[in-house]
């Protein structure tokens, strides 16, 4: 029998099938579940269109395209079919991420046209836990009140400058960044210690569904490093998000950050599989 594929912008009737593709793996999918879960599938809403590669009627991948390009349960064909849309409509988005199979492989099609990325980011590996942290919380870390907002900015223009490798200033001043913090302090997903009006450690959970959230953001100032500080910070953010948030809880990391792959095993961590990011 001929098989029949397409590519084709999903919207609100398409939501069932959209969220039964997303349940199929919560923890790679948590950030686009995540999208979906609080705004639907209206443009408008999602920040970009959802893509959906239709085999034979049925949906089988989608792409996510927004700020991020983020593909997700995508095989060959999907990506082939995402990568030939993306670089016909012209790169609108500050990177490509996910799962790293399909990311690589997009991206070998995409850098032609694309290219040079800012940074490639080969090799990411996502990690999870289920369980409260094998070592004792810092219980100095909480959550982080709505008027300490201008107490956090720095911390976490510090951590994005750091991590990304430009600052979240560009391009409005910081506007845009500074209004997701504050939304993110205001949802209970922004944690700290704060001593004297200094933040010693922080993170965010950036991302959340029914089945997992993501945590991001995690950040000690350079000079208070190696002391210890980040284990006991992410014991505390693991054990109130699996309380109070989701019943995993997951990241991802540079391979090459061998510190804090370290400091995530210790708290219970493991590898889940592996992400890449291209950064433009």
């Amino acid at each position: 029998m001929l098989r029949t594929s397409a590519l084709r912008v999903l919207g609100p009737p398409d939501l069932a099938a959209v969220t039964d593709l997303l349940d199929r793996d919560p923890v790679a999918n948590v950030f686009v579940a995540s999208r979906v879960r609080a705004v639907g599938l209206e443009a408008w809403r999602l920040g970009g269109e959802m893509w959906g590669h239709v085999v034979d009627g049925r949906l089988d991948a989608l792409c996510h395209a927004g700020a991020n390009l983020v593909p997700v349960q995508a095989g060959p064909e999907a990506v082939r079919a995402f990568a030939d849309r993306a670089r016909r409509q012209g790169r609108r988005c500050a990177s490509i991420v996910g799962p790293r199979h399909a990311v690589a492989a997009m991206w070998q099609q995409l850098e032609p046209a694309w290219g040079p990325a800012r940074d490639v980011r080969p090799d990411q590996p996502l990690m999870a836990t289920s369980a409260p942290a094998r070592v004792p919380a810092d219980p100095g870390v909480r959550r982080v009140h709505p008027d300490e907002l201008d107490l956090l900015l720095p911390a976490c223009v510090a951590m994005f400058t750091e991590e990304v490798g430009v600052s979240p200033a560009a391009g409005d001043g910081g506007a845009t960044y500074r209004a997701r913090v504050a939304e993110l302090i205001a949802a209970g997903c922004s944690f700290a210690r704060i001593e004297d009006g200094r933040v010693l450690f922080k993170a965010e959970i950036g991302s959340v569904t029914d089945a997992a959230c993501q945590v991001q953001g995690v950040w000690v100032p350079p000079e208070l490093r190696g002391q210890g500080r980040s284990t006991g910070g992410m014991a505390a953010v693991v054990d109130a998000a699996l309380r109070d948030v989701a019943p995993v809880v997951s990241l991802y990391v540079n391979e090459y950050n061998t510190a804090a792959r370290a400091t995530y095993r210790r708290v219970g961590f493991e590898d889940r599989g592996t992400f890449m990011s291209v950064l433009f």
